[in-house]
C-alpha cells in the first residue's frame, strides 16, 4: 500500500460523508482521478435534464442561485481541505454547463453541443477566463472561471441555433 492510498481514503470519506464537500465534489463526480471537471460536467446533464423542464424564469432563478450558493459551498470546502481549487471541486462546472444550456433547444445533440463547448472554453480559458481563475480567490475565484467560461459556451450555442435557423 503506498503512502498516498490513506490520504486518498481520507479524501473520499469526508466528501462522501461532509454534506459541504459532497455538493463541491459533485456529489462523488470530483473524486474520479482523471478529468474531474469532465466527470463534474457529466454529472451534471442528468441534473440538467430535470431543469430543463422549467420554463426560462424559473430556470434562470436556479442557475443564479446555484452560482451564488457555489461561491459559499467551494469557498468552504476548500478551506475545510486547506488547498485553493481542489481539482476534485466541481460545484464550478455545475454552474457553467447549467449557464452553457440557457435557452437551448431540446435534444441530445444541444446538451452534447453545450457540453464539448463549455469543456473547451474551461479548459482552453481564453481571456479574460485566465486572468480570472489567476487573480481572484476564494469560493469566487473557483466560480468565476467557470461562469465566464458558460458565458461563452453559451454565446457560441445561441450562434449555432441561430445558424441553423437561419440558414435552413
Amino acid at each position: 500500500m503506498s503512502d498516498k492510498t490513506p490520504n486518498i481514503d481520507n479524501l473520499n470519506r469526508k466528501v462522501m460523508t461532509h454534506p459541504v464537500h459532497f455538493l463541491a465534489f459533485g456529489f462523488g463526480s470530483g473524486l474520479v482521478p482523471i478529468a474531474p471537471g469532465t466527470f463534474g460536467t457529466l454529472m451534471a446533464v442528468p441534473l440538467y435534464l430535470l431543469l430543463m423542464q422549467l420554463s426560462l424564469i424559473p430556470y434562470l432563478v436556479i442557475v443564479a442561485l446555484v452560482c451564488i450558493v457555489g461561491v459559499w459551498i467551494c469557498d468552504k470546502s476548500s478551506k475545510l481541505l486547506g488547498v485553493h481549487d481542489h481539482g476534485g471541486i466541481v460545484w464550478d462546472e455545475f454552474a457553467g454547463f447549467f449557464i452553457t444550456m440557457i435557452a437551448a433547444p431540446e435534444g441530445w445533440e444541444w446538451i452534447v453541443i453545450g457540453f464539448a463547448l463549455f469543456r473547451l472554453f474551461d479548459i482552453w480559458k481564453p481571456w479574460p477566463i485566465i486572468v480570472l481563475d489567476k487573480k481572484v480567490e476564494g469560493g469566487l475565484g473557483i466560480m468565476i472561471d467557470d461562469i465566464v467560461a458558460g458565458i461563452y459556451a453559451l454565446i457560441c450555442v445561441q450562434l449555432i441555433l441561430y445558424a441553423c435557423y437561419y440558414f435552413s
